[in-house]
């Protein structure tokens, strides 16, 4: 997909953010309005609790459809159900949906560690793309998941990595920072800890993600120290 030029990803993702796709047919229904007014009340997630038997008649009802099985499985956690079809079939830990996500960038959105080192300990690669060229990784980061991205970034995961729009994982872990998640402090600071960063990486916006993160949040203080240390770095 290519953007114009002067094209803002990161006002698309403030205004249509809800819909990218968080379910295995890749049609998230949620809406902003809902999303915002959970995260004010500190919900870590928008799904509703289900029982055992609710997920074991999905499971029942997509027997006969392995790929989004695969991918209906890594997005609700479902362990043995995933390591069950991988036995069968070892191709799938990389198949994907419409949109280009794999059952990596599923677990990584949900926050599922457990699924997702079921996947890379299956041969999942780390690093494959959307159409929007997004990786696990920023999936991970856009949705404040910070253990998920410790994991990640120990299996190799682009650092740097830049979406179709030019944004890092860092820059959408800085635009959407709240007070009402403490993990989106957390995966802040997993990012800025990292030796390989490149902070002054700027978006197809013409912003780094120290830019975004002043105007988007709570945490911008956290971009000082990168500063500092750039700044009495030695040069050669």
């Amino acid at each position: 997909m290519e953007f114009p030029e002067e094209f803002n990803q990161l006002e698309l993702l403030d205004t249509h953010g809800h819909l990218i796709p968080r379910g295995a047919s890749s049609q998230w229904t949620g809406s902003h309005d809902d999303e915002e007014e959970e995260e004010e009340m500190g919900a870590e997630d928008e799904e509703q609790e289900h029982t055992e038997e609710w997920y074991q008649q999905k499971e029942e009802a997509l027997k006969d459809r392995p790929e989004i099985l695969v991918l209906w499985a890594a997005e609700n956690n479902r362990v043995a159900t995933l390591n069950r079809l991988l036995a069968a079939e070892p191709r799938l830990v990389d198949c994907r949906d419409e949109d280009g996500y794999t059952p990596l960038h599923r677990a990584a959105y949900g926050g599922h560690v457990g699924t997702a080192s079921a996947l890379l300990s299956a041969g999942a690669a780390v690093n494959p793309r959307t159409a929007d060229g997004w990786t696990p990784l920023h999936s991970a980061c856009r949705w404040s998941r910070a253990a998920m991205a410790s994991v990640l970034l120990r299996h190799g995961a682009e650092l740097n990595g830049r979406t179709n729009g030019g944004l890092t994982p860092l820059h959408l872990a800085a635009s959407h920072t709240t007070a009402f998640r403490p993990d989106s402090a957390h995966t802040l600071e997993l990012l800025l800890s990292q030796r390989r960063l490149r902070p002054g990486l700027r978006s197809d916006a013409g912003e780094t993600a120290s830019d975004v993160g002043w105007r988007s949040g709570p945490h911008s203080f956290l971009f000082e120290m990168v500063e500092d240390c750039v700044s009495v770095a030695p040069t050669f």
